[in-house]
C-alpha cells in the first residue's frame, strides 16, 4: 500500500484509540560540533535486544533529526513522574536554543555521545545511529545502543491520551 493509501483507509476512531496507547516520556539530546540541543519524545521503542537497537519517532523537520544525524549519535534521558516541567520545557518550540536549554539542569556528559545527561532521571541511553527511514508524517531514526545506566528508581512519566500522567496518582498531568 502507498502512504496515501494507507491514510484514507484508516477509520477515523483508530486514531482515538492510538491515543491510548501509553508510552514513556524521553529528552533526546545531541551534541555535534558544540552545540547543543534537546526535545521532548513519548515514540521511543525497543526494536531489538541482541543487538540493543531501539527506535525514536520525530517530525521530519525537527532541529533534533537534523542534528543527530550529522552527529551520528544522540543520548536518551528517561523521565520520571516527577520530571514533568522537563517534558513540558523541551517541547516548548519557544524554548531557548543551544546550550541556554539547559540552564539551571544538573548535567553531566555521555562518555558514548558527547551529548548532556540530564540528572535526576530513570535511565540514560547512548546511541549511535544505524538508519533512518520516513514512515507517513515522522522521520524513524534506528540506533544501536551503546551504553546506558540507571541511577535513580522512581516511577516513569507516561504519555497517555494527548497528556502527561504517572502511575502514582492516576490522574493526568497538563504538559
Amino acid at each position: 500500500m502507498t502512504r496515501a493509501t494507507v491514510g484514507r483507509d484508516v477509520d477515523p476512531l483508530a486514531r482515538t484509540a492510538l491515543r491510548r496507547v501509553a508510552s514513556g516520556v524521553t529528552v533526546l539530546t545531541v551534541c555535534h560540533d558544540g552545540v547543543w540541543h534537546g526535545t521532548t519524545v513519548s515514540a521511543v521503542v525497543p526494536i531489538s535486544r541482541d543487538p540493543i537497537v531501539l527506535g525514536v519517532c520525530l517530525r521530519p523537520a525537527s532541529a533534533f533529526a537534523a542534528l543527530a544525524g550529522k552527529a551520528g549519535c544522540f543520548s536518551v534521558n528517561v523521565l520520571s513522574d516527577a520530571q514533568a516541567p522537563l517534558a513540558a520545557r523541551f517541547a516548548d518550540p519557544a524554548r531557548p536554543m543551544d546550550r541556554a536549554q539547559f540552564a539551571g539542569l544538573p548535567l553531566r556528559i555521555d562518555p558514548a555521545t558527547g551529548a548532556p545527561l540530564i540528572d535526576g532521571c530513570l535511565a540514560h541511553l547512548g546511541c549511535r545511529i544505524a538508519d533512518q527511514h520516513y514512515i507517513g508524517d515522522h522521520q524513524m531514526i534506528v540506533a544501536h545502543v551503546v551504553g546506558g545506566a540507571h541511577r535513580h528508581a522512581g516511577e516513569p512519566l507516561l504519555s497517555f491520551a494527548g497528556r502527561l500522567c504517572n502511575d502514582r496518582s492516576g490522574s493526568p498531568k497538563r504538559s
